[in-house]
């Protein structure tokens, strides 16, 4: 490494720049809103100029798109309502039989391997109600631990769905003298590669956002008449809610697949279909709809645009997921995006340096 990289002028730096990076990891949780409201600002700012354009005030054109935003929001929860109202009377109904037939099956798999298990449901039943009591008083706490983490985790998410919006709308409100303000910071010698970087982003950024609605749309669609084809009575809530989850990656799709799974065990379980056909219709959907996005939409609609690879992709989801949680998962593709466009002009800066021609 030559002596210059570590000289009197670059060290102090390169020693603010990790300390910025630790103190930005420690305090991830009370940034997390300011970012995810900067990134729901800069995806908004074309919309809120589009309205300028047509003489609507700034304050009103940031209100109606901060309105569509949280419309949308509210559309893929409100399609969970007619799931949940429909599938929680069937769970109560429905599973003690289920559960006993699917035993019934099972139980001569079982004694194949010479276990003892109950044979019979009212001796299932018993050794359910004496297993449970046995463990009652070491789940009761258990349970009591989960519903406090989960009484917060909720009041989270309602923190934050409340002070997102409302911290975007002041990015917006402000954002041409903040964008002025942070020009000036950059040094004049930087400040043309500077707006190129920020005109590559904004073609990237807008790249993606078209080619994930795209698929949205696309998928929607594909998984409401995929399970309407086998008959399917929450067919059209659960496919659009599937389709629209996929901008969560991988927890949507699973999400929606676990809805199918139990929509279609309840409805054709004690029938005559028996439990093989939901089962077959929701591995036949939701397997091709996995291989159709993963090789077809995704690479050509968003991949592409903003070249990530596969590992890359999945590197980014875990990153970001253990750093900021369900709302990492959100921005992790278009941050990694922007980090790897930072990237790219830094690597190629650095090919250029007098340092790298001198190595």
């Amino acid at each position: 490494m030559p002596a210059s990289l570590l000289s009197s002028r670059r060290l102090p730096w390169v020693i603010a720049a990790v300390v910025a990076v630790v103190l930005l990891w420690w305090h991830a949780a009370i940034l997390a809103p300011f970012v995810l409201s900067l990134v729901l600002a800069y995806v908004l700012q074309p919309a809120v100029l589009r309205l300028q354009h047509w003489r609507v005030p700034r304050a009103l054109a940031i209100g109606l798109c901060l309105l569509a935003v949280l419309l949308v929001a509210a559309t893929v929860f409100v399609l969970l309502v007619p799931i949940v109202s429909k599938l929680t009377p069937m769970l109560r109904e429905q599973l003690p039989d289920l559960l006993v037939g699917v035993w019934g099956r099972v139980v001569p798999w079982l004694s194949q391997f010479g276990l003892s298990v109950p044979a019979t449901a009212e001796e299932l039943k018993t050794w359910m109600v004496g297993f449970m009591q046995d463990h009652v008083s070491q789940w009761g706490g258990a349970i009591w631990k989960s519903v406090l983490a989960g009484g917060g985790g909720l009041m989270s998410v309602a923190g934050m769905v409340l002070l997102v919006p409302m911290l975007a709308f002041y990015w917006l409100l402000d954002w041409g003298r903040l964008g002025r303000q942070w020009a000036s910071l950059v040094p004049p010698r930087w400040r043309e590669p500077g707006h190129a970087v920020m005109a590559e982003c904004d073609e990237l950024f807008g790249q993606y956002l078209r080619g994930q609605l795209i698929v949205m749309g696309i998928l929607a669609i594909y998984y409401s008449i995929g399970l309407s084809l086998f008959g399917f009575s929450l067919a059209l809530p659960i496919g659009v809610f599937t389709g629209l989850a996929v901008c969560i990656p991988y927890l949507g799709f699973g999400l929606g697949m676990v809805l199918a799974v139990l929509a279609g065990l309840l409805q054709f379980g004690n029938g005559e279909q028996g439990v093989l056909w939901p089962l077959l219709g929701v591995g036949v959907v939701y397997g091709l709809g996995q291989v159709v996005e993963s090789f077809f939409l995704t690479p050509r609609l968003v991949g592409e645009r903003i070249g990530l690879h596969p590992l890359g992709v999945i590197f980014a989801l875990m990153l970001f997921g253990q750093w900021m949680g369900f709302w990492g998962l959100l921005i992790a593709l278009p941050v990694s995006a922007l980090a790897m466009v930072l990237g790219r002009r830094a690597f190629v800066a650095w090919q250029a340096s007098r340092l790298y021609q001198a190595d």
